[in-house]
């Protein structure tokens, strides 16, 4: 039995982490949802339960809080083969501090608190996948947190580039400036003198 196409990525992805029978992936198929969204959609807004996990197909996502001063602050941003949730509080399953919104029209596959824990049960495997994909966000922000403390904006602004190159192409200047710590005319700043340099 072929798997559908639409979750050709997703099954790419576990590939690369666990191995899997035909049975298994549809089994995994029928535990999972796929949802589309119009640019600039709330997937989910600080004080609600976040009840899933979702796997981007198509698109672009952004991950955020509000800080004490009421601004928007950038976790990180989540394009296609990424995963999109705020893991403390779907685990917990308590009220999330965190907002996500999709920056490009999304598609995703979601997986749900009920549905990941049946998973579990029927395919004990999966739990070194998600382990996997948890590691990787664990990874990622705390790059990002090594970073806006300890190196020059400059320097920050690099390293963003190298490491997520299809991301800077598509994630609006100003919340990159944002994401770094700095403001949208000192982003250009650098982009100018870095343009300079390379002439």
């Amino acid at each position: 039995m072929s798997n559908p196409s639409i979750f050709s990525s997703i099954d790419a992805y576990i590939a690369r982490c666990i191995m899997l029978s035909e049975a298994d992936y549809a089994y995994f198929h029928s535990q999972l949802s796929v949802k589309n969204y119009k640019k600039k959609s709330r997937l989910l807004s600080a004080g609600e339960v976040c009840t899933f996990e979702g796997f981007i197909n198509k698109g672009c996502c952004r991950v955020y809080y509000l800080n004490a001063n009421g601004n928007e602050v950038d976790l990180y941003f989540g394009i296609e083969e990424w995963w999109v949730s705020d893991l403390a509080s779907f685990s917990q399953q308590k009220p999330s501090n965190l907002f996500i919104e999709t920056l490009e029209d999304t598609e995703l596959i979601f997986i749900s608190y009920e549905a990941k824990e049946r998973l579990f049960k029927k395919i004990p495997s999966f739990d070194r996948m998600f382990r996997l994909m948890v590691q990787r966000t664990h990874e990622t922000l705390m790059k990002r947190l090594l970073s806006t403390y300890s190196e020059p904006a400059e320097e920050r602004y690099l390293a963003f580039v190298n490491r997520y190159p299809a991301i800077v192409q598509r994630v609006p200047q100003h919340l990159i400036a944002a994401y770094l710590g700095i403001t949208p005319e000192f982003l250009s700043k650098i982009r100018s003198k870095l343009k300079s340099k390379n002439k």
